[in-house]
């Protein structure tokens, strides 16, 4: 530590994690320690300083920047955070059950979980909550946090709200008990065409291999022989979740996983051989976002030569969190290892140059033409590391897939991106669904009927146009009033950096594709809002269904016959002496 500024973050982070070790020189006199220094130090700020100072937080901000100045994952959460910061992982929290969004200063449930104790006292979809305890909670500028703390409570504990719905003239009040609330991270799966399931994962939870195990065997009784598995987007979450779901693709000893650091002896992972998807192709969909746990899963399949990977190379994350609780009930979730594939390779990307500049990583890839397929990557670590069968993978910067995607911006205009910076589309989609809801769920009474059904036509258009207008995301002629498409597509002012229908023309299928998804998202589910996105516009999703169309694509995972090459064989050769290196230590 040369600054000085972080020589005292690091005193005061030993001191709150009470590490206390007693040192002796040779001639007897007991030397100081940085914990004790720091003692000192807060004795002669409590005794002398000033001013009052405010011991708590400068306690938790300076463990803040020490851990930063460890590495970019090693982090603190306060005691008061601790729950909230664990429930998408644990998979549950207490609460009464609904997804809801603010719209208009009003409280709109988008979604009631099914078996939910708002479920069984009869909320519905679409209704708007007004007041809450008989406080009002409408009209009042509340925010995410203030509803979440009105609502959430201790299980068994009752809390009564009141809505207002279409259907009816007055309020209708619910007296809803609290219960476990589950949170899903698989967010969608179904049959993307005969024969070929697919699933996507959120995050790796402790509910993660129960939902997994569940969409496997319905996707079976509809047919599934083969997986596209999406990992897009996936951050990581439970490393024993990572390697439970890896053992369900692999046979009997195979490696999964290793984790080794300077106090963390080298510990390896294996398969069972009790997997459910032991036969059957699969392809991995992989982006910049997909990191950690997820990594750990597309690493291992990637080099036990168990499945092919689609998109572009991940995040870089090969750095495994430890929580440890303080005194206080806070808790440092501290790195305390690296992880390793199968192949050995650690795919940690540096953070040498900071975390500022760790945390740019997306904007160095957009900016170098990498996501747009530029050649522009180079891994540093040089040493070529083999897959089962010898294909060669490097490691020190992500995991790189198989087939590369290109990131597409083809669809991009002024007037998308105006939308999107303005928040039109998802206001309107809550608003269209909300005005229309007993319509659509007559003429689309399931989600197969509405995917395959519902058409965003002139009609939906025009409506959100308007919508547009009001928000000030396109601007009109003066004297203008349109109501139709047509008239808008002659009303919008039009400027340099903009024209109304040259944009839409280039962004027409983008708009279309994103409005269903949203309508088909408040209507039913998130499920709904990857299925249709994924058949219109992600063209990753594309390039998988190619890839397991293609059954030869598939060869390079087969063990090479006996007249391989001389390159083969080093590769098997190389791979054999590290396996056999790393199992006998």
């Amino acid at each position: 530590m040369k600054n000085p500024i972080r020589l005292f973050l690091f005193i005061l982070f030993a001191a709150v994690l009470n590490v206390s070790y007693a040192q002796t020189s040779q001639d007897g006199t007991k030397k100081t320690q940085p914990e004790d220094k720091f003692t000192e130090l807060m004795g002669l700020v409590r005794n002398y300083y000033t001013d009052t100072v405010n011991e708590e937080k400068i306690t938790e901000d300076a463990i803040q920047k020490a851990l930063e100045d460890l590495d970019p994952h090693s982090s603190y959460v306060p005691a008061k955070d601790v729950k909230r910061s664990e429930e998408p992982l644990v998979g549950n929290f207490d609460g009464i059950g609904i997804t809801f969004q603010i719209l208009k200063d009003t409280i709109m449930v988008l979604e009631v979980i099914p078996s939910g104790p708002s479920e069984k006292v009869g909320l519905l979809a679409g209704d708007k909550i007004v007041m809450v305890d008989d406080s009002v909670v409408a009209g009042i500028k509340i925010g995410n946090e203030g509803v979440i703390k009105k609502l959430r409570g201790p299980k068994g504990t009752k809390v009564k709200v009141s809505i207002m719905r279409h259907s009816e003239r007055n309020l209708i009040d619910f007296n809803i008990t609290r219960d476990k609330i589950p949170i899903y991270s698989l967010t969608a799966s179904y049959i993307a065409q005969p024969g070929v399931g697919y699933v996507r994962i959120e995050r790796f939870a402790a509910t993660t291999m129960q939902e997994f195990a569940s969409a496997v065997e319905k996707l079976r009784a509809q047919g599934m022989k083969d997986l596209i598995l999406d990992l897009q987007g996936n951050v990581g979450g439970y490393l024993y979740t990572a390697i439970d779901l890896c053992n369900q693709f692999l046979g009997d000893n195979e490696l999964i996983v290793y984790t080794q650091g300077v106090h963390s002896p080298y510990y390896p992972y294996y398969s069972n051989n009790h997997g459910m998807f032991k036969e059957g192709k699969v392809v991995v969909m992989i982006d910049e976002g997909s990191a950690s746990a997820a990594e750990i899963l597309s690493g291992c399949l990637q080099d036990n030569d168990r499945a092919l990977l689609v998109g572009r190379r991940t995040f870089g994350k090969g750095l495994v969190q430890k929580p440890f609780t303080l005194n206080d009930g806070s808790e440092v979730k501290l790195t305390t290892a690296h992880y390793y594939t199968p192949s050995h390779r650690c795919i940690q990307k540096s953070y040498a140059a900071g975390t500022k500049e760790y945390r740019e990583d997306y904007k160095e890839r957009l900016e170098s033409g990498e996501l747009f397929g530029t050649d522009t990557f180079k891994y540093a670590d040089t040493v070529k590391y083999y897959t089962l069968n010898g294909r060669i993978e490097h490691g020190g910067g992500g995991i790189m897939p198989d087939y590369f995607v290109p990131y597409d911006t083809s669809m991009n205009s002024t007037l998308f991106n105006q939308l999107v910076r303005k928040g039109v589309e998802n206001r309107f989609c809550l608003d269209y669904v909300d005005k229309n809801r007993q319509a659509l769920a007559s003429a689309y009474p399931t989600a197969d009927a509405f995917y395959n059904n519902f058409v965003v036509d002139k009609n939906v258009l025009a409506q959100y146009w308007a919508a547009a207008v009001v928000d000030s995301a396109i601007k009109l002629l003066p004297g203008t009033n349109p109501k139709t498409f047509d008239d808008f597509a002659a009303s919008v002012k039009n400027d340099s950096s903009s024209n109304f229908m040259r944009d839409f023309a280039k962004s027409e299928t983008l708009i279309k594709a994103r409005l269903k998804a949203t309508i088909g998202r408040n209507l039913f589910d998130v499920g709904m809002f990857y299925r249709v996105i994924n058949s219109t516009i992600n063209n990753v999703y594309a390039k998988a269904l190619k890839v397991i169309s293609s059954p030869e694509k598939f060869d390079v995972l087969l063990p090479r016959s006996k007249n391989e090459d001389e390159s083969g064989k080093k590769g098997k050769t190389e791979k054999l002496k590290k396996k056999i290196k790393v199992t006998t230590e």
